[in-house]
Parts: structure tokens; sequence; C-alpha cells
């Protein structure tokens, strides 16, 4: 097990499962026609075995993009639940967005972006997890929400969620608290990424998590793409 090198971030946070939820994709007809997603995912109320696949009971549809041992718990935060539904003006209405909407597999409460980095280790429940990537923003979530614009919305706010890969697996259920056991990477958080990525390149910072062992490669990719562009414009 990785050292703790530095707690100034999360493990002081009451940070706990606020939500768990797992499903098979499912097709739906809407206006645009149909279209296939496991985005449509259901609470569950009892305990839940956890490994490297992910959560039992759970798949995904897009074999391309997601269900890869890095992404196997997707995780977005209660708090920004509040946010959408006060930037789209959806309290006490019946468009109001219930956490789960985005299709994650935990909603999060007591943290956001800023307060995971990347390589830390938590325990959870039985089992421990690692922070792996951000989530990066998709078309279904805007169609799933039918809220115009909303795919832009989280790419500036950079209210993505982010993924967990498991290193132990075990038991898992809503109230489990995060329990931080490693931070490799103390700096590197999941919203100074989200904003080389979405925002403005750093060289120095993107260097940084250019070297991380534990970023996966697609997201070395895509920033060094960024970065390489954007040096071209300074020359």
């Amino acid at each position: 097990m990785v050292s703790l090198m530095d707690t100034s971030i999360g493990n002081k946070k009451d940070i706990y499962i606020y939500k768990l939820l797992v499903g098979e994709p499912e097709t739906v007809t809407d206006e645009q026609g149909s279209w296939t997603s496991a985005i449509f995912r259901k609470p569950v109320a009892d305990p839940v075995y956890l490994n490297a696949g992910g959560l039992a009971g759970d798949r995904v549809a897009d074999k391309k993009h997601h269900g890869s041992p890095e992404q196997a718990v997707c995780c977005h935060y209660l708090e920004h639940y509040l946010y959408w539904n006060d930037r789209y003006q959806l309290e006490n209405n019946e468009r109001a967005l219930e956490p789960g909407v985005l299709g994650e597999n935990w909603t999060l409460s007591g943290a956001t972006e800023a307060d995971f980095c990347i390589g830390d280790v938590y325990r959870v429940g039985e089992a421990v997890v690692q922070v792996t990537c951000p989530r990066f923003p998709c078309w279904k979530q805007e169609r799933r929400t039918g809220l115009t614009g909303f795919l832009q919305q989280v790419k500036e706010s950079q209210r993505t969620g982010f993924y967990f890969k498991v290193l132990e697996p075990g038991i898992v259920q809503v109230g489990n608290s995060l329990s931080l056991e490693a931070r490799p990477n103390p700096g590197l958080s999941i919203h100074q990424l989200n904003t080389l990525i979405h925002q403005s390149i750093d060289p120095e910072l993107a260097e940084k998590f250019l070297e991380l062992e534990g970023l996966p490669e697609g997201w070395k990719s895509r920033l060094l793409r960024l970065l390489n562009k954007h040096l071209e414009k300074g020359n």
C-alpha cells in the first residue's frame, strides 16, 4: 500500500455514498428516436458486491468508451445536483434532477472534484478503490436530462464526476464512508485536470499529470494533444 503523503484534502471531510445505483443497458424512444444506454441505473438499498469489473448487477452499453477496469465505479456528487437544479431553476419542479439521473454508480455527499486527487486510495465498506480519472462529459447526459446546453455547461463548470478502479473487492452499500488511506499525488486533483482539459492549459501542470503512472493512457493522449497545440500556438 502506498504511504499517505498528504492529508490536506478529502479525508478531513465526511464523504459517503448517498445513493448507490446499478443497471443494465436499456433502449428507449424519445422525440429524437431510439437510443440505448445504461444511464438509466436504479437505486439499490441492499449491500452490493464490488470487484474489478464493477458492481454486481451493473453493465455498460458502450464498451468502447466505458467499462474498463479504470472505470469500475462512476461517481457524481449530491452537491452538483443542487447546483444544476438551481442553475436551471428546477427546484420544486417535476423536472428537477434526482441524484442518479446522470448515470453514476455512486452519488457521493460531502465532496467535489477538488477533493479527490489522481491515485487517491480509499477504503469503502469492505472494498478498497483508487481514483483514476474524471468522467468525460457525454451527449447522453444532455439527452437524459432534456436540458438544452447541459453538455457544454458540464464542461464549463467542470462538474464532471470521476471514476474509481478497484484494488480490493468487497461489499459496499449506501451510507458507507470513504476513508482516505493513501495520497501519492497531492495537489493533482480531478478539478485541476478538468481545468486543463476544458478550460486552459498550464504546461508545467500538464507535464505533472502526464508523468502520473495511474492516469489512463486515453487521458494522457488527450492532454498531450492539447499541450502540443498550446505550445505550437506559442511559437
